[in-house]
């Protein structure tokens, strides 16, 4: 697989890009649950549409943060907007991914999550979001 992280919106970089990768299996959507994230998200559905690149679904990031100390999700930004924003648009929701000091530590350290802490709730987010996407392109 190849993956591009491509900064939010339909410009320059994305209509690069999607000529560039004409036969892709489809794109994955990441966005954050507020509500100017949520519209650039809408826009990129449809500018897949116009490319005909397939949408292989929608992740919500940043999706609550769980406390270090007691394991407590809180709600930094608004909840649901990915869920909202994908049944509204037809698309598959590939799961949340909560924010934790864990992911922090794990990038600082140059390892993934999903090795250096496999039990943390964001490493098991990301391992059901990376089977979703798998059944889907398979």
């Amino acid at each position: 697989y190849l993956v591009v992280d491509m900064p939010p919106g339909t410009g320059d970089e994305a209509i690069s890009v999607a000529q560039l990768m004409k036969k892709a299996d489809g794109i994955v959507l990441v966005t954050t649950p507020q509500d100017v994230a949520l519209m650039d998200c809408r826009k990129t559905v449809t500018f897949s549409a116009q490319v005909e690149i397939p949408i292989i679904g929608l992740i919500e990031n940043m999706s609550g943060f769980i406390c270090p100390h007691c394991g407590e999700i809180t709600e930094i930004f608004k909840s649901g907007g990915g869920v909202a924003t994908a049944k509204n648009m037809n698309i598959q929701f590939l799961g949340k991914i909560p924010i934790e000091p864990k992911i922090v530590d794990s990038g600082d350290s140059g390892m993934p999550i999903v090795i250096d802490a496999p039990e943390s709730e964001s490493a098991k987010a990301f391992n059901t979001i990376v089977d979703k996407i798998i059944k889907t392109v398979e």
